[in-house]
């Protein structure tokens, strides 16, 4: 089976085989039953919530790739894809910092939100703001440039991906749909970001990953006039912000 047909079940039984976990270790750590995990490897349930935080931390990958596939991220000595790179030090610098031969620098447009719920109207490009990346970053991910930039999400519907204020990076010359994948969209004037599906006849599906409080939306292809796609989403960060 190749990885891109995978299920998430499939991959919940791959991790796990590979961590030479047993189905009962994993049903333990979640404080569940193993039948849980039997249903979820059949495809016959899948984790959401709380579960699925704890089940990706267990199998020490990502929430995301369980999800969806398309993002692996795990800590041991397997081959790994990831759309992120973790950098485990900080650099100092300020905006009169010169930019190094390998790096480049991408617009951020802090007042640009992307809405993860149910989308935002208010888009006011704050120009001058930059983030900065190693052209290697975004050579890996085939990226150009000239047509990123970065800008910040709301709402709570990509949830446990991409948190409230999350940043996100977007390729502006990526617009066609690969199912799966994430992208930055104009709702019929609202700024949102979602997995899109193509489906039969022209149509796409908007998934979030919040699917309990965020059921998946049908976009007919007579209503397709209202859904322009700014970018592929290639790109992510979030800091947790400390609170008393």
């Amino acid at each position: 089976m190749s990885y891109q047909a995978e299920q998430i079940g499939d991959r919940i039984r791959r991790r796990r085989k590979e961590l030479k976990l047993t189905q009962k270790n994993i049903a333990d750590a979640l404080q569940i039953t193993p039948s849980s995990i039997t249903q979820w490897e059949l495809g016959m349930n899948t984790p959401k919530g709380k579960n699925l935080i704890n089940l990706s931390k267990t199998l020490d990958c990502t929430a995301e790739w369980l999800l969806s596939g398309s993002v692996e991220t795990v800590n041991n000595n397997a081959n790994t894809e990831s759309n992120a790179e973790w950098h485990p030090g900080f650099e100092l610098w300020d905006g009169d910092t010169p930019l190094r031969d390998d790096e480049v620098a991408l617009p951020f447009y802090r007042e640009v939100e992307l809405a993860a719920g149910n989308g935002s109207s208010f888009v006011q490009e704050n120009g001058g703001c930059k983030l900065r990346f190693a052209k290697s970053t975004l050579k890996k991910s085939n990226v150009d440039p000239q047509y990123a930039a970065c800008v910040t999400v709301s709402g709570d519907s990509m949830l446990p991906v991409l948190h409230h204020g999350t940043t996100v990076g977007v390729d502006t010359s990526k617009k066609n749909i690969v199912d799966g994948k994430m992208y930055a969209i104009d709702h019929d004037g609202m700024l949102r970001v979602k997995i899109l599906y193509r489906i039969p006849g022209g149509g796409i599906r908007i998934k979030s990953y919040n699917n309990d409080e965020y059921p998946d939306e049908f976009i007919q292809p007579e209503q397709m006039s209202t859904i322009k796609i700014i970018g592929w989403v290639f790109w992510w960060s979030v800091l947790n912000v400390w609170t008393n």
